[in-house]
């Protein structure tokens, strides 16, 4: 008879996550898309073959179809593909999940604090909403508290 390690929890194994993607719900994908591409330097993918522009493929959708997606990707193919979805609602509540952009890793104190300024400066310029500070405390450094220009929240960390 043939044993396991452990208990399987969700009835057999597990495929290998080759990668994965972040989704965003919003109400207009492409000016969300852009404004990641330029919190993170993404990169928006070229068009489908045949097309000069996303512009142009776009128009060979159906009216309602029409905006409705874009994405953007890392150019080191690193970092997760985003993928941002036009939804009919629009945000009520704090997100369930959230980006940490960190730009402060490795940094402490006020060397930190200054850098997360800069970066919140440069992000609001962009549209970004400065949400609070929350402090460095016994277990974590400081972050920012941000939302993104249709008030998803993120954190500079």
């Amino acid at each position: 008879m043939e044993t396991t390690k452990g208990p399987a929890l969700y009835g057999g194994p597990m495929a290998t996550v080759k990668q994965i993607q972040v989704t965003f719900d919003c109400a207009e994908p492409e000016r969300v898309a852009r404004f990641w591409c330029e919190v993170l330097g993404y990169v928006v993918p070229p068009p489908p073959e045949g097309f000069a522009t996303w512009a142009d493929f776009d128009r060979t959708l159906p009216t309602e179809k029409q905006g409705s997606a874009f994405a953007c990707s890392d150019p080191s193919g690193v970092g997760p593909r985003l993928y941002f979805q036009r939804v009919p609602e629009g945000k009520v509540v704090k997100n369930r999940l959230h980006l940490d952009v960190r730009v402060g890793t490795g940094l402490v104190g006020e060397e930190r604090l200054a850098t997360l300024e800069a970066e919140c400066a440069r992000l609001v310029a962009l549209g970004a909403v400065r949400v609070r500070l929350l402090p460095a405390d016994d277990e974590n450094e400081s972050c920012l508290v941000m939302q993104d220009i249709e008030g998803n929240e993120f954190c500079l960390a």
